[in-house]
């Protein structure tokens, strides 16, 4: 089994890494890949020391799975050449989510669609990975009618010229290299990636389209607005949904718990509810503040949050790994 992480040198490309170790994918090789900029650097992994490779040199080596975290401009070029040597591309970036072609992916919701013709696959987008972990338990059961959900996210979804840009404001450094148009410290700027026509940011027209699609129902009226706020470690959601039948609170609070890779931490009154500073560094998506919505009938509030390196990036994409070894889709 060789195995390729490409985009090794990156935030999610070093988050990569850490979980694979923690959840001990099996592999017999590992390659690291990254730009040219970055060939020859030494990354040091299980007490091993791997040198970074070309994403050409790794193509050439017929890879069984290649892990993408290096940008939508090169899964566009490079995910078709890896498939076509008979890799399964599993892809972090905006690329391929759409594509009617590609497989938009969480393990837990609908890896059973996954055939050993699904060459390159795609990861969905951190924050609609969470909320959808949440919703489609729900509405499998009661069938979501509409979607009205508010992100807070962490600036660890912008890379690391965003985590340095909130460093350096926080030590009253104006002058470094920025990610944003506003300063982010003690701040909240409204505007997650680039405006569409609409005035709907790529980020928002993202989590509306990727739900979708991964819950396959394209009659659910999704809306969305995407913060960016000054935190590391995850991100945070509001998010208010309209059900077509009638539920119980506790019925609802019972088939979250219930459900694979979900911790609900609900107990307000003792000030149990998801953070992202404990998410941090975690695997599992968390939901609280799980209420009625008093303003109309059947409908439904609550809080989200997970650690957008892992579960909204890295863990996904492994998960997505291992059920192609697991079900020997690999061969």
């Amino acid at each position: 089994m060789k195995l390729v992480v490409v985009g090794a040198t990156g935030l999610v490309g070093k988050v990569m890494l850490d979980v694979l170790s923690e959840l001990k994918f099996k592999f017999d090789t590992l390659y690291l890949a990254a730009s040219s900029k970055s060939v020859g650097k030494v990354i040091t992994y299980n007490g091993n020391d791997y040198s970074v490779i070309s994403v050409e040199q790794a193509i050439e080596l017929k890879p069984d799975i290649a892990i993408f975290s290096a940008g939508g401009s090169t899964s566009l070029i490079y995910a078709p050449k890896f498939a076509e040597v008979g890799t399964f591309v599993i892809d972090n970036s905006s690329a391929w989510r759409m594509d009617r072609t590609k497989k938009l992916i969480v393990p837990e919701i609908n890896a059973l669609e996954l055939t050993e013709n699904d060459k390159i696959i795609a990861n969905p987008n951190c924050s609609t990975i969470q909320m959808v972990m949440a919703l489609a338990p729900l509405h499998k059961k009661y069938r979501i009618k509409r979607i009205v959900v508010s992100t807070y996210q962490s600036v660890t979804g912008s890379g690391l010229v965003a985590v340095n840009q909130l460093n350096n404001e926080r030590s009253n450094n104006f002058n470094g290299e920025k990610k944003y148009p506003h300063v982010i410290d003690l701040n909240c700027i409204p505007q997650c990636d680039d405006f569409s026509d609409d005035d709907y940011t790529k980020e928002e027209l993202k989590l509306i389209n990727e739900t979708k699609k991964i819950l396959n129902d394209y009659s659910i009226r999704i809306t969305a607005t995407a913060v960016r706020v000054p935190v590391m470690g995850g991100h945070s959601e509001s998010v208010n949904i309209e059900f077509d039948n009638k539920f119980e609170i506790n019925n609802i609070k019972q088939l979250l718990s219930e459900t694979s890779g979900i911790i609900v931490e609900d107990e307000p009154a003792k000030g149990l509810y998801p953070m992202p500073r404990h998410a941090n560094g975690k695997n599992e998506v968390f939901v609280g503040r799980i209420r009625r919505d008093l303003s109309q009938a059947n409908s439904l509030n609550m809080w989200i949050v997970a650690d957008n390196l892992r579960k909204g990036a890295a863990t996904n994409a492994i998960q997505i790994a291992q059920y192609l070894v697991d079900n020997k889709l690999v061969k």
